[in-house]
């Protein structure tokens, strides 16, 4: 059985909403944040960058978000949770995730982990400014340029549907407005709707 050390609100979302869609025979354990369990050396132990999602499988334990959910669609092929099948598709599939975890993560995560690169109040104080404006200004490309549309990658749902749901959450949360992205909006709707979906929402 797969084991997903996650915690509400956090990327590790995504990976959930993976399990839950390919069927998966997993569990999934709450590191609590709120009570430091991050850097506690249980959770250090299982991995060491201190982070979530962390996958616990029969080979080891995986961690980072893309990375945890290719292996997901890999593992489940007949779920067709990406396109795996086609080079080209599946390098376009990478890039928006690459896109999502590399800017749109490190874009929130100013307003939320502003520590991680300074220390001044001051500088604490102008991160937290400047999230609404690099969270829309990121939005602005997906809506125009990386949404194709019903789905991230067209057509056919995939794992990136889930990540994307997981990043629009914390783009209300950083303030902005629902409506600057109305395609944006209705994949939100759209994607939340999903049995799996609603199903591992409960617990985020």
């Amino acid at each position: 059985m797969l084991k997903l050390h996650y915690a509400p609100g956090s990327c590790a979302l995504a990976s959930h909403i993976g399990l839950e869609e390919a069927g998966a025979d997993y569990s999934a354990e709450l590191v609590d944040f709120a009570n430091n369990a991050q850097p506690s050396p249980e959770y250090l132990a299982i991995n060491p960058k201190g982070r979530v999602p962390a996958l616990v499988t029969d080979k080891g334990v995986l961690t980072e978000t893309p990375a945890v959910l290719v292996y997901i669609a890999q593992m489940f092929p007949d779920k067709n949770l990406a396109p795996l099948d086609d080079p080209w598709t599946f390098a376009r599939f990478q890039s928006f995730n690459s896109y999502i975890c590399s800017t749109v993560h490190v874009n929130f995560a100013h307003l939320t982990r502003g520590y991680r690169w300074a220390d001044e109040q001051s500088s604490l104080d102008d991160m937290t400014r400047k999230t609404p404006q690099t969270m829309a200004t990121a939005f602005d490309l997906i809506e125009k340029d990386l949404l194709a549309g019903p789905w991230v990658m067209g057509d056919q749902y995939t794992v990136a549907d889930g990540y994307l749901l997981t990043v629009t959450r914390w783009l209300y949360r950083a303030g902005v407005e629902p409506e600057r992205h109305p395609r944006v909006a209705e994949h939100f709707k759209r994607t939340s709707e999903r049995p799996a979906v609603a199903k591992v929402l409960e617990s985020h």
